[in-house]
Formats: structure tokens, C-alpha cells, sequence
């Protein structure tokens, strides 16, 4: 096998790499005994960068095109192997494949949920995810800082190190926002792009380039978020007295539509809560459907307000006159204008009603004698 690789190696003269992977990033196309021969074609294509290393040391860098390796065409190369007049013999030296195109949808996540003093709820516990993209932008640095001599360097081995350097940085960053818990959603798309700012010179000392990163979502603990999910039901139900009368209806209703669903005595209970709720309702004094202005303040040496007092609205053949106060119907009332069958009203009856019924008016009557009663 040895044997063929080396023979195989001869004829070999187009040096290239087509990569089938989505991860990745760099790739050393392997000769036997890394001999490459005098005047074999090398082939960048475009998204890639190829670097000619040779007995350690980085010769030359290739940018997407094709190339013809002599010692006359590269200088450096030539230097480093004291070749001064140049040779057609085969000279060892490594190539490197480096993938310059855009590596997406790469994640990163709190592992353990950070605290944060939140304005409004106090110590809080978040956790937070997302992606990234990035891609090489100087592959002799990249190379030299974190590739060495692998042969073939993945996104697997370099991305949890990415990983932890943004959650570092984004927890610090989300500390000393004091952005509220409730407002950190409408601040994603600020948040990742400050920390891309904040994070690309870090990146680029590896040879990288950070060119986005996004904040997907920002979450509270799910024990956190079954308490406020309560608290948003309560704002939602909004008057709780309502809401108890629209459940007991309700009830009501279902047990209507069903009498064989429940004992007896259930229904039987159930029904003297509504009545009993109901009960309540009417008792309670309607609400205003705005709130009455307060009242001047009354200094405390000062008597209070004397009482209005009560005047009706008398009928007279069928036509409405006054409104009269008590003295005055005292007056019709010796005069015979006003009797105990004439219709009278004021404010807060709920219909006209005779004057003997009233017992405000009753009192005006006492000196006369009852009506007689009919045969």
C-alpha cells in the first residue's frame, strides 16, 4: 500500500479540494511523504484560501485561482530552501485548505441560569439562547493560533470555546443594561448587535470574523413563569365579583342542562348559592359610572351642609305642576287641593304614586278623617 501511495503520488499533479462537508473548516491535502512535484497545479477555488506551509514554517498564502507550482514562482519558498538558481526535483511542503465562506446557525446558550437584580421582580434567574455566523478572515493567523497541524479541523472544535467566550460577554453586557425582565423582548435585535460589537475584536484575534449573531429568546424559570402566568390571568379576569357571578351562572346553566349530573342535594345547594349571590348583588348599592368629585374641605370649626329638602311633582287633571316643598303641600292639603289619592313624585320613586301611599306625605293627612269605605 505503500508502494502504490508513492507511485500514485508521481502522477499526481493537480492539487485541490473539493469540499462535500457543511463543517468544515480547514483541510491539509495529503502527499506521500508531502512531496509535491515541480510545476503541479494548484487549484483555489473561490471561498477558499490555501497556505503553503514548508518544514514548519508558513512560505506562501494563495488567494482562489490557479497556480503553477515552481520554485521560480514562489519566492519565499525559494528563500526558506536556499534554492538560488531553482530545480525541477519534487520539494516537500504541506497545503492547507482553508473555507472562507460563511458558517451559519451556529448556537449558543446558557448552560446554568444567570442572576440579575431586575428592577421590577427583584433577584431573577434568566436564561437566554441564540446563534451565531462567522467565517476566517486571516487564515495564517487562524492557522498559527488554533489549527497547528490538525488535518482536518471542524466547527465541532472550536465552537465551544465561541460558545462560552458569547455567554460571558452577554451576561455581563445584560447585568449592566438594567433592562427590565418584561422589556428584554423588544430589545433582541440591540442586544445582539452591541454584543457582536463587543465580541468581533475578540474573534478577530483568532483570524475569525464575527458577522452576526442573533438573541432567539430571554426566559425566566419555568417555576417564575407559572406565578406570572397567574398574575397576567388576574389582570385578564379584571373584576373578580363579576367573574365569581359569570362561574356561577355558568355552573347554574350546565347543571340546568343536565339534572342527572349531580345529586339531589348538590343541585339543591348549588341553587341556594346562586340565589343567596344573587341576593347580594341587589342588596349592594349600584356604582357610579364615574367616580363623584370630591367634596370641598370643610373646615373643622365650620357646621356641615344643611339637608335639601324633598320636593314632589303634584298632578293636577292629568297635568304635571311644581315641584313643592312640604310646606306648601301641608297648605294644599288643608285646602282640599292636595288628598291621599292624588298622584305625586320625586326623585328616586320609581313610579307616580297617591300621596297616602308616601309616607313622607302620610303625616299631612293625619287631621282628616280616613275615606269612607264602599258599599
Amino acid at each position: 500500500m505503500a508502494l502504490w501511495n508513492k507511485l500514485f503520488g508521481e502522477f499526481v499533479d493537480v492539487i485541490q479540494w473539493i469540499d462535500d462537508s457543511n463543517d468544515t473548516l480547514v483541510y491539509r491535502f495529503e502527499r506521500h511523504g508531502n512531496e509535491i512535484k515541480f510545476g503541479a497545479k494548484l487549484t483555489v477555488r473561490e471561498g477558499q484560501v490555501a497556505v503553503l506551509v514548508n518544514e514548519g514554517q508558513l512560505a506562501d498564502t494563495f488567494q482562489p485561482g490557479m497556480y503553477e507550482l515552481k520554485t521560480n514562482n514562489l519566492p519565499i519558498l525559494s528563500t526558506l530552501q536556499a534554492w538560488q538558481h531553482g530545480f525541477e526535483s519534487p520539494f516537500k511542503a504541506e497545503v492547507y485548505f482553508f473555507s472562507t465562506r460563511r458558517f451559519t446557525d451556529l448556537k449558543w446558550g446558557t448552560l446554568n441560569p444567570v442572576m440579575l437584580r431586575d428592577p421590577e421582580f427583584g433577584p431573577i434567574r434568566l436564561r437566554a439562547f441564540g446563534s451565531y455566523a462567522m467565517r476566517i478572515l486571516d487564515a495564517p493567523t487562524f492557522l498559527r493560533e488554533i489549527v497547528g497541524t490538525d488535518g482536518r479541523f471542524t466547527t465541532d472544535e472550536i465552537t465551544n470555546q465561541l460558545r462560552n467566550l458569547v455567554v460571558s460577554r452577554f451576561t455581563n453586557i445584560l447585568g449592566q443594561s438594567g433592562i427590565p425582565a418584561l422589556d428584554l423582548a423588544g430589545n433582541y435585535d440591540q442586544l445582539g448587535e452591541f454584543l457582536r460589537q463587543r465580541i468581533a475584536p475578540e474573534f478577530a484575534t483568532v483570524g475569525l470574523e464575527l458577522t452576526n449573531l442573533l438573541v432567539e429568546n430571554i426566559s425566566l424559570p419555568k417555576e417564575v413563569e407559572a406565578v406570572l402566568d397567574r398574575r397576567t390571568s388576574m389582570g385578564i379576569v379584571g373584576n373578580l365579583d363579576q367573574y365569581t357571578q359569570f362561574q356561577a351562572a355558568e355552573a347554574l346553566r350546565d347543571a340546568a342542562a343536565n339534572p342527572g349530573g349531580g345529586s339531589e342535594a348538590m343541585n339543591m345547594g348549588l341553587g341556594l348559592a346562586m340565589v343567596q349571590r344573587l341576593s347580594e348583588t341587589l342588596a349592594r348599592p349600584a356604582s357610579p359610572a364615574s367616580p363623584a368629585p370630591a367634596p370641598p374641605p370643610v373646615s373643622p370649626a365650620s357646621p356641615p351642609p344643611l339637608p335639601t329638602a324633598t320636593r314632589y311633582f303634584v298632578a293636577v287633571n292629568s297635568q304635571q305642576t311644581g315641584p313643592f316643598g312640604l310646606d306648601e303641600l301641608q297648605q294644599q292639603a288643608r285646602d282640599g287641593q292636595l288628598t291621599r289619592a292624588t298622584l305625586v313624585w320625586t326623585q328616586g320613586m320609581a313610579d307616580w304614586a297617591s300621596a297616602g301611599e308616601v309616607a313622607e306625605l302620610a303625616v299631612l293627612f293625619s287631621h282628616l278623617p280616613p275615606p269612607l269605605p264602599t258599599a
